[in-house]
């Protein structure tokens, strides 16, 4: 086995919180009185100004304190950082750049670790982020999942805007506190919900942490019963006199998987009623684009109605009758046909024109004759014809007995279109 053995003095990293050198443990105490050489940032130097060392002050800039290191590398130095320096401090990059025989770190209490003290706060198992160095939108993501975040925040990204990003992603049910000036004579904790810290500002020295309020749903709380698919038929906004025509929610969630949706998607839901459909795979092709086509000027208002209640903002509504209305939209991936009465097959001929290869066409069918049509077409001009009977019986209680009660059948006719060779 062989041993480095480093021929120069050890370099100390010392950690020291806002509360100064009183704040040191004894061994701290001693190291520093030790040293002829200081090296830190002026705010950190500012607690030792007392003790003989030389004090060499520096930046942030990682290259400027590996300098300053290495031309006092033949004096007992010591390098003093705030908190604890292998928590997003310097000391990892010193080890891996200059070796770690070089280095002893003394670590101080963090100001993490402090904060989480101050609202008494469990933190094994937060989520631990440094907006100096790591995306707000790592933080969007881990919000989705976790009971409690951390956060050393900038003066780019504080924590008012920590909050309206939050709130802008619907993710409202957070505590947040502010935790400034850490142990120091002036250390003061906000707390308060997101709405009320986006409205204020924070010094730059603060630690931003979020907890889950207890008992929440696992959504933002304007979408509680509000699914991605199969939402039920009575949250959407239907036109009373022709009540039935939006298509139930058993036949939705049959035909949104026929429809195979991706993230990216480009969906036709041509004749769209209320447009539950649309909404719904708004939804699940988040990151896509869906219209949803309707020539009755009522339905078409229902459908902007139902898309504001649903927040869905890749939905567009689309005024007008198949073909002539979708003229100049893009080319879908899939295409979602209902409601075309008689004219289906002509409707599904000329959608099946506009589809991109290898796209997915679903037309809902309520009579024989139209499906026979539609599956006659498919079966000649696409691949993979497939029809699906949906027949649904709903629980009913009568004279102190439950009984089952029949929809109307319908028929999901499914079809791809082949890659172009």
């Amino acid at each position: 086995m062989e041993r480095s053995v480093s021929t120069s003095p050890k370099i100390f990293i010392v950690g020291i919180g806002d509360d100064g050198f009183e704040g040191l443990t004894s061994q701290s105490t001693r190291i520093l009185g030790d040293a002829q050489v200081i090296v830190g940032n002026p705010q950190v130097l500012g607690h030792v100004e007392k003790l003989s060392a030389e004090k060499v002050a520096v930046s942030g800039d990682l290259g400027e304190i590996v300098e300053a290191l290495e031309k006092h590398q033949d004096k007992d130095v010591v390098l003093l950082t705030s908190g604890d320096p292998l928590f997003y401090g310097v000391s990892k990059y010193l080890c891996d750049k200059l070796g770690k025989d070089r280095f002893q770190v003394i670590p101080h209490v963090s100001s993490m670790q402090l904060a989480f003290a101050r609202i008494k706060e469990s933190w094994d198992d937060a989520h631990l982020a440094n907006l100096a160095n790591q995306p707000l939108e790592s933080v969007i993501a881990a919000a989705r999942i976790s009971e409690a975040i951390g956060l050393f925040t900038t003066e780019a990204i504080p924590p008012k805007e920590v909050a309206k990003t939050l709130l802008g992603h619907d993710l409202d049910y957070f505590h947040a506190y502010i935790c400034e000036n850490l142990g120091s004579p002036n250390e003061c904790v906000t707390q308060g919900d997101l709405k009320e810290i986006a409205e204020q500002t924070f010094g730059p020295l603060n630690v931003m942490i979020l907890v889950r309020k207890p008992d929440v749903p696992d959504r933002p709380m304007s979408l509680v019963g509000k699914r991605k698919f199969g939402n039920p038929d009575d949250v959407f906004r239907q036109s009373k006199p022709k009540r039935g025509l939006l298509t139930p929610m058993e036949v939705r969630c049959i035909a949104l998987s026929l429809l195979d949706l991706g993230d990216s998607s480009v969906v036709w839901d041509v004749g769209a009623g209320s447009g539950s459909v649309s909404i719904e795979a708004g939804m699940i092709a988040e990151k896509g684009s869906v219209y949803a086509i309707e020539m009755d000027p009522e339905d078409h208002g229902l459908i902007r109605t139902n898309i504001d209640n649903f927040a869905v903002k890749n939905v567009q509504a689309v005024l007008g009758k198949a073909p002539e209305a979708w003229a100049a939209l893009p080319d879908p991936d899939c295409i979602f046909i209902g409601g075309t009465g008689r004219q289906i097959r002509g409707i599904c001929q000329q959608a099946l024109k506009r589809l991109k290869p290898g796209g997915r066409i679903v037309a809902n069918i309520s009579s024989i004759e139209n499906l026979a049509d539609v599956h006659q077409l498919f079966d000649a001009e696409a691949e993979a014809a497939k029809v699906t009977m949906v027949n649904i019986s709903h629980a009913t209680y009568q004279l102190e007995r439950h009984r089952f009660e029949a929809s109307n059948p319908t028929f999901l006719v499914s079809a791809k279109k082949p890659l172009k060779k």
